[in-house]
């Protein structure tokens, strides 16, 4: 990913927390040592604090990595699939705080979708309800992960760098002007076709991991990492394959994206908005 972010044209700052500290742009020692070390805490916004004091590395989901990359004013990251609503999640209220935080944190996140075990319909009515724009890149239908179609289409798209850099631009503009758009935006991106699994087989892995998790008791934290091993060894391997391949497509997309943002003079940048101006917006 950090190859491809760089081949882009963009500087990779993969975030952490190592040492009883936060680090923004782990080294090559310190990926190495989080690819080779069990144990590492899984950090939300909400664990950062005991982790921190305890000491314990600490890798961190989606909001996690928002909250930290906005902090050190870093306006774009790459993952696999964000969080979202839990299947069951009407009785269990199991959301992901990844929704929350993009609700808050204006980082713009290039994913493929959100995770394929999840409710996405409901995933998608929450993120309107936080007003969080969800917009395709390259396509006018919500990406289920491992597959390009999950049936559910989106209102708004852009196809190209430099069309998702102007978005960015005018949504941070319309918060700084007090519009009320302080959200973060989610960029989705279908996985590559080659490695991408039919629709059709993604429903029939998630059904069965999903009784395989049900009879193992499995809860909490543990569901989501059971139910992707699990649809790793049902597929023999495929969905790995495919969630490697959907990584670097993300990360080379997300690189290109920040080279355009980077590249392109922001509307109103070091200048106060006329009435014109916010008329225009």
């Amino acid at each position: 990913m950090e190859a491809a972010v760089r081949k882009a044209g963009a500087i990779p700052a993969t975030i952490g927390v190592v040492g009883g500290k936060i680090v923004i742009g782990l080294s090559d020692e310190q990926l190495a040592f989080f690819a080779n070390c069990d144990g590492v805490a899984k950090v939300s916004p909400a664990d950062f604090s005991a982790v921190i004091a305890a000491g314990v590395p600490g890798a961190t989901t989606v909001a996690g990595t928002m909250f930290a990359a906005s902090r050190a004013g870093v306006s774009i990251l790459a993952t696999g699939g964000i969080g979202g609503v839990h299947l069951g999640g009407e009785n269990s209220l199991d959301i992901s705080a990844d929704l929350t935080e993009l609700a808050r944190t204006q980082v713009a996140v290039v994913c493929a979708g959100a995770k394929a075990i999840l409710d996405l319909p409901r995933t998608l009515e929450v993120l309107e309800t936080l007003t969080v724009p969800v917009v395709g890149f390259g396509t006018s239908e919500f990406p289920a992960f491992y597959s390009r179609e999950s049936g559910l289409p989106l209102l708004h798209r852009v196809d190209t760098p430099g069309q998702a850099a102007h978005l960015m631009h005018v949504q941070w503009e319309l918060g700084r002007l007090g519009r009320g758009a302080s959200a973060g935006i989610l960029f989705a991106h279908p996985p590559p076709q080659e490695s991408a699994l039919p629709s059709s087989e993604m429903e029939s892995l998630v059904a069965q991991a999903v009784e395989s998790a049900e009879a193992h008791g499995v809860q909490g934290q543990g569901v989501t990492p059971f139910l992707l091993k699990e649809m790793a060894r049902l597929s023999r391997s495929r969905t790995v394959q495919a969630n490697i391949a959907l990584l670097v497509a993300n990360a080379d997309l997300a690189g290109r994206i920040a080279f355009a943002y980077c590249a392109n003079q922001a509307p109103f940048r070091g200048e106060r908005a006329s009435k014109r101006q916010i008329r225009d917006l």
